[in-house]
């Protein structure tokens, strides 16, 4: 009889499982054809929004501007990286030195940067200067330190074991970055790149165009493009700017933040 009743018991727990494993089959479903009308009618009401106000010449034109703001991002990152990481390893070996540069990293970070707008304009215009490439500074200066944050956090969290077995092997130079450090940040890296590269974005939009006075100098960008819409009212052009900044935020973050992200955590994990 209690055979039986185990059986029983177990018949009616599985059948119980598999109508729960249903119903969750069927919410997710629901859910995902809810997500995705509404996401069809939000885009087909910023096409029909944004097409009383521009033509395909604008579409165009922001495109563009948005591979200049691209490549500027994506050569600040890389520059930022190779400043930053260096330094973030060798403060990240030595907690003392982390202890006291922290705070002032923090500090650097918070330091709003159109602070610094009069002097850029002065020295633009001054020594006539390139805009498109003396403005791109502000758009690093308040992210970079995500760089340098997460950086310093993973070097203080690499295995001292590892270190001392590097150490005992004699590994030094380049070999000691590329087999021993460089590997064991590299998740922490990315989290900070991808963290500075979206501030980047952001501040795009404030830093390629601006002014001091009478005095206004404007980089080739999108961010610029949307500045100078916003200050215009032309709210087509304005939602058109965001749609393709989103859309070239997205492209950067599925086609190389993420596949780095999931490599870092694949390959790379020390635990």
């Amino acid at each position: 009889m209690r055979v039986l009743a185990r059986q029983r018991f177990a018949s009616l727990r599985d059948r119980i499982s598999g109508f729960n494993a249903s119903r969750s089959l069927v919410l997710d479903i629901f859910w995902f054809i809810v997500v995705a009308a509404a996401a069809v009618f939000a885009t087909w009401k910023i096409i029909a929004f944004v097409a009383t106000g521009v033509g395909w010449d604008d579409v165009i034109d922001a495109v563009k501007l948005g591979m200049f703001t691209l490549i500027r991002v994506v050569v600040l990152i890389a520059v930022a990286s190779l400043i930053w990481v260096p330094i973030g390893v060798e403060i990240g070996l030595r907690p003392r030195w982390a202890e006291k540069i922290q705070p002032l990293a923090q500090f650097l970070a918070a330091f709003p940067a159109n602070l610094l707008f009069p002097v850029f304009v002065v020295a633009i215009v001054q020594f006539a200067l390139n805009p498109d490439i003396w403005l791109s500074p502000l758009i690093i200066l308040g992210t970079q330190w995500y760089i340098l944050f997460n950086v310093i956090a993973g070097t203080m969290a690499y295995p001292n074991d590892f270190r001392e077995a590097a150490a005992n092997f004699r590994m030094r130079g380049w070999q000691w970055w590329r087999q021993v450090m460089l590997p064991g940040i590299f998740p922490y890296f990315v989290t900070g790149a991808i963290t500075a590269a979206g501030g980047a974005w952001n501040a795009s939009i404030v830093a390629e165009a601006v002014s001091w006075g009478d005095t206004k100098i404007t980089a080739q960008g999108l961010g610029a493009y949307i500045a100078e819409n916003t200050a215009a009212g032309d709210y087509p052009k304005i939602v058109l700017g965001i749609a393709v900044m989103s859309l070239l935020v997205t492209a950067l973050n599925r086609l190389v933040w993420r596949p780095l992200y999931v490599y870092a955590e694949d390959r790379l994990r020390l635990d």
